[in-house]
């Protein structure tokens, strides 16, 4: 028997939902590091978030305004395109939807991409950027995110693979059309299921 169906066995023993786990992937308890480049650092006031793009207006909010607006909190699953999956992951910020109510998205949008440091981008379909479970993030846990994990502020869009909610998030852009970000350029699916395993282009 293989470490994957192990992994799943483990699950039912715990009294866990094995259907939670997508195919192909193992659960862990831990919390994996990976990114592209350097871990940013702010100064202190320098961090600001950008709306833009096919919006009624653009907007750009300091970390302070950001979470005086109304905020959630949820606890969902996530899922790493490296194959990890953890649950009851525990998240607190704004919703993407209602960032985009502010800045008033323009007809026929269709599509968001989310701009982070070092020129790293994702992109999602509109659709699923207003999902309920969708956030603008600060806190992981009842704790600020660690800088490690895309603190001061990442997407969190939990039903994709997690390449799809980038790290030290800058910038929101509301587009007409798609424009695929740094990993689907590089071969990563452009949509991202991670219950149907879509990894790579042609999955």
């Amino acid at each position: 028997m293989g470490f994957f169906d192990r992994n799943r066995q483990e699950l039912e023993r715990a009294g866990l939902d094995p259907s939670r786990l997508p195919p192909g992937q193992y659960l862990t308890e831990r919390f994996p590091v990976l990114h592209v480049g350097e871990v940013p650092e702010y100064e202190p006031g320098t961090w600001s978030l950008r709306v833009f793009g096919a919006v009624g207006r653009e907007l750009v909010l300091s970390e302070d305004e950001l979470r005086a607006l109304p905020s959630t909190t949820l606890t969902t699953d996530i899922h790493c395109v490296t194959k990890w999956s953890k649950f009851d992951t525990t998240w607190t910020g704004v919703r993407v939807r209602d960032l985009l109510e502010l800045a008033g998205v323009a007809e026929g949008a269709g599509f968001l991409v989310g701009h982070a440091e070092f020129g790293y981008t994702a992109n999602l379909p509109l659709a699923d950027a207003v999902r309920d479970e969708c956030l603008v993030a600060w806190a992981y846990e009842g704790e600020d995110i660690e800088p490690i994990h895309g603190g001061p502020v990442r997407l969190v869009v939990p039903h994709l693979y997690f390449w799809k909610s980038p790290k030290w998030l800058r910038g929101i852009e509301v587009r007409e059309t798609d424009a695929p970000g740094f990993w689907e350029r590089n071969g990563y699916h452009n949509y991202g299921d991670p219950f149907l395993e879509q990894r790579f282009w042609g999955d």
